[in-house]
């Protein structure tokens, strides 16, 4: 059996996590926090979570393990059959993460645990969370998912990287990245209603206040 190494306040753990109950995948949810051990580096490279185990050895990088799950999980597919279609939703999935999960993640120290971000780094976070948000915007269809009238893993990508960049925009710098995109407000409503993401949406409220106690601890020490 799979099994999911990783911790309910991740949002690329909860990526895959959703993928596997969406794909119908067994698996088995090991609670695994980042470390810098040989130990875990052995089984993590950058010493991040998820990663997967499998039986012919580890997998990390969320994209990489998303690609792993839909290549063995054919019964429901999360990739289109149709090569062009397909390139779009990969490219989608890259363009979220890139132009609005990483620029909104640059803040998290700040926006979530009480941290401190650079003038500098902020300034620039801001400027690409609104390119990031304009792209989606000319990119995206919402008719109704994010490429089209079927679910795919660009849906996964979106519910677990937008909805936490609209905070961080929110939150520092005053913005509603979401204003003018109420299609995208829908889609989050629509997938927040499908049992397997409130199931996830459980487990992360639940580890919530003691995961964000301890990095408040740690930022507060390294002070």
């Amino acid at each position: 059996m799979l099994k999911l190494y990783g911790f309910p306040v991740s949002n690329y753990t909860n990526m895959v996590e959703l993928a596997l109950l969406e794909k119908g995948i067994p698996f088995e949810y090991v609670l695994t926090f980042p470390e810098q051990t040989p130990e875990f580096l052995a089984r993590s490279p950058r010493g991040k979570v998820p990663f997967l185990g499998t039986p012919q050895g580890f997998i990390n990088e969320a994209d990489a393990i998303l690609d792993y799950l839909e290549d063995i999980g054919p019964a429901r597919r999360l990739l289109p059959e149709d090569p062009h279609v397909r390139a779009t939703v990969r490219a989608l999935m890259k363009e979220i993460e890139l132009y609005i999960e990483l620029p909104a993640r640059a803040c998290f120290a700040e926006a979530f645990f009480g941290g401190s971000v650079p003038a500098a780094i902020k300034s620039k976070a801001r400027e690409d969370l609104q390119a990031g948000f304009a792209t989606l915007r000319r990119h995206a269809r919402f008719a109704p998912y994010v490429t089209g009238d079927t679910f795919t893993l660009a849906d996964i990508v979106f519910l677990y990287s937008v909805d936490l960049a609209a905070t961080v925009g929110k939150q520092l710098f005053g913005l509603d990245l979401l204003g003018d995109l109420p299609a995208a407000k829908t889609l989050l409503q629509r997938l927040g209603e499908n049992p397997h993401v409130k199931a996830i949406a459980a487990k992360r409220e639940a580890g919530t206040a003691a995961f964000v106690a301890a990095v408040r601890a740690r930022l507060q020490a390294t002070t």
